[in-house]
C-alpha cells in the first residue's frame, strides 16, 4: 500500500516490527472480542431489564438506544481522533466504552431506574462505529497488501465465532445471575485495550490539520456502503427473525438458534475459505456472490420444508465473509488515506442500519416484510455491483479487481 503524504512515515526497521505474526494475531483476537458485546447485548441487556420493568421487551430498546447512539457518533468521533496516534485514540475509544458497560452493570447491580441504564448504554455505543473505523484502519500497518485478505478471513471467522457463543454465553450466566453475565460481557469487550499491539503510531501531519478541504471520496465507496448495508438487513431477517421462523414451523420458541446456528456456521466456513484463498475476487465473482445470496435469501421466503430454509441461511452466512471482506479491501482502495477511519466506521453504520430496517419492519409489519425489504436491498445491491462493473474502467482511484 503507497504511504500518504498526509501520513507521518515510519523507520523500515520499526515498521518490520510491528508486521510480526504476533501482532497480527492479537489484533485478529482483539477484533474477534470486539463484538462481544453488540452479539451478546439482545440477551443480556433483556435479562437485566427483566427484573427492573416487568418486560424482557424493555432490553430491545437498550439495544436500539445503543445502536443509534453508534449512528450518530460514528462520524464525528473518527473526525475528532485525526490529530491523535491510531492506537492511543482506540484505546481511549474502547475504555470509554467499557466505562459505559461497567456503568450498566452496577446500576442494574443497584437495581436503578431503567432510564439510568439508557443513559449508560447510549455513553457505551456511542464511541463504536469510530472505534471499530481505527481498528480495521490499524490493520494497514501489521500487514502487507498481499496478506490482506487473509488476515481479515481469520478475523472474520472469529467475529463470527464470538458472535454466536455471546449469546449462549449471556444465556448461560444470565439465568445464574443477569449481573455477571453482562460484567463478563464488559470484560470480554474490553479485550482490545488490552490486545491492540503497541505500534508507531501513525497520525496526520500539521498540513492535513489544518486544511479544512476534506479529499472527495470516490462514488464507489457509496456503492458499497449501500451494500454492507442490504447485506445487515439480511443477517437481521435471519437473527432477529429466528423465533418468527421457529414458531411459523410449529415449533416452539426455544428452537430459534438453529437458524441463527445455520447462518453462523456457514459464516465460519466461508471466513475460512476466504483465509485460504488470500486473494481479492473478481469482479464478476464479486456480483455472483451478490446474486448467490440473494437468490439464497428468497429461499427463506418459500413455503416449504425447514430444511430449505435452513439451507438458505447456511448459504448466506456462507458469502458473507466473502461480501465483507471484499467492503473492507475495496474502501481501503478507495478511500483517501486521511479518510479511511471515517469510511470503515461509516461501513459498520450502514450495517447497524441494515439491522435495525429490518428490525422495525419485523416489529410493525411481520417476518414477510421484513425478509421481502431485506431481499429486495439485496437485489439493489447486486444490480448496482453489476452496473458498476460492467461501466468501470481500470484506472488510477478505482478497485483493482481480477
Amino acid at each position: 500500500m503507497e504511504n500518504s503524504p498526509a501520513e507521518t512515515p515510519q523507520p523500515p526497521g520499526k515498521r518490520s516490527a510491528s508486521r510480526s505474526r504476533v501482532n497480527v494475531l492479537r489484533w485478529q483476537i482483539g477484533y474477534g472480542t470486539f463484538g462481544v458485546p453488540q452479539a451478546a447485548a439482545p440477551i443480556a441487556f433483556a435479562l437485566l431489564a427483566l427484573p427492573l420493568t416487568g418486560s424482557a421487551e424493555s432490553g430491545a430498546g437498550l439495544v436500539f438506544a445503543m445502536t443509534a447512539a453508534q449512528i450518530l457518533g460514528s462520524v464525528p468521533i473518527t473526525r475528532l481522533g485525526r490529530r491523535f496516534g491510531s492506537v492511543g485514540y482506540l484505546r481511549t475509544l474502547i475504555s470509554f466504552r467499557t466505562l459505559g458497560l461497567l456503568a450498566v452493570t452496577v446500576l442494574a447491580a443497584v437495581s436503578a431506574p431503567f432510564g439510568s441504564l439508557m443513559i449508560a448504554v447510549v455513553v457505551a455505543g456511542l464511541v463504536n462505529g469510530a472505534a471499530y473505523g481505527y481498528m480495521r484502519t490499524l490493520l494497514n500497518h501489521l500487514v502487507e497488501p498481499s496478506g490482506m485478505p487473509r488476515a481479515l478471513g481469520i478475523a472474520a471467522t472469529l467475529n463470527e465465532i464470538a458472535f454466536a457463543a455471546s449469546p449462549v454465553l449471556a444465556s448461560l450466566l444470565g439465568a445464574w445471575s443477569p449481573v455477571a453475565a453482562m460484567a463478563a460481557v464488559t470484560i470480554l469487550g474490553a479485550g482490545p485495550m488490552l490486545l491492540m499491539p503497541s505500534i508507531p503510531e501513525p497520525r496526520s501531519a500539521p498540513a492535513a490539520l489544518r486544511s479544512r478541504r476534506r479529499a472527495p471520496v470516490p462514488g464507489a465507496v457509496w456503492i458499497w456502503l449501500f451494500a454492507s448495508g442490504a447485506t445487515g438487513a439480511s443477517i437481521a431477517g435471519i437473527e432477529v427473525g429466528a423465533v418468527s421462523f421457529a414458531l411459523s414451523f410449529g415449533l416452539s420458541p426455544a428452537w430459534a438458534f438453529l437458524f441463527a446456528l445455520a447462518m453462523c456456521i456457514g459464516s465460519v466456513l466461508g471466513g475460512v475459505w476466504v483465509s485460504i484463498r488470500n486473494r481479492m475476487p473478481g469482479r464478476w465473482k464479486v456480483v455472483s456472490f451478490f446474486a448467490i445470496t440473494t437468490v439464497a435469501f428468497a429461499l427463506l421466503l418459500v413455503d416449504g420444508h425447514i430444511g430449505l430454509t435452513l439451507t438458505g441461511a447456511l448459504i448466506v452466512g456462507w458469502f458473507l465473509p466473502m461480501l465483507d471482506t471484499f467492503y473492507l479491501l475495496a474502501l481501503d482502495a478507495l478511500a483517501p488515506e486521511e479518510r479511511r477511519a471515517e469510511m470503515f466506521a461509516l461501513l459498520r453504520t450502514t450495517n447497524a442500519l441494515g439491522i435495525m430496517a429490518t428490525s422495525g419492519l419485523l416489529a410493525l409489519l411481520g417476518l414477510t416484510a421484513a425478509l421481502v425489504g431485506a431481499l429486495g436491498l439485496l437485489a439493489i445491491a447486486t444490480v448496482l455491483a453489476g452496473v458498476y462493473f460492467t461501466r468501470g474502467r481500470r484506472r488510477r482511484g478505482v478497485v483493482a479487481l481480477g
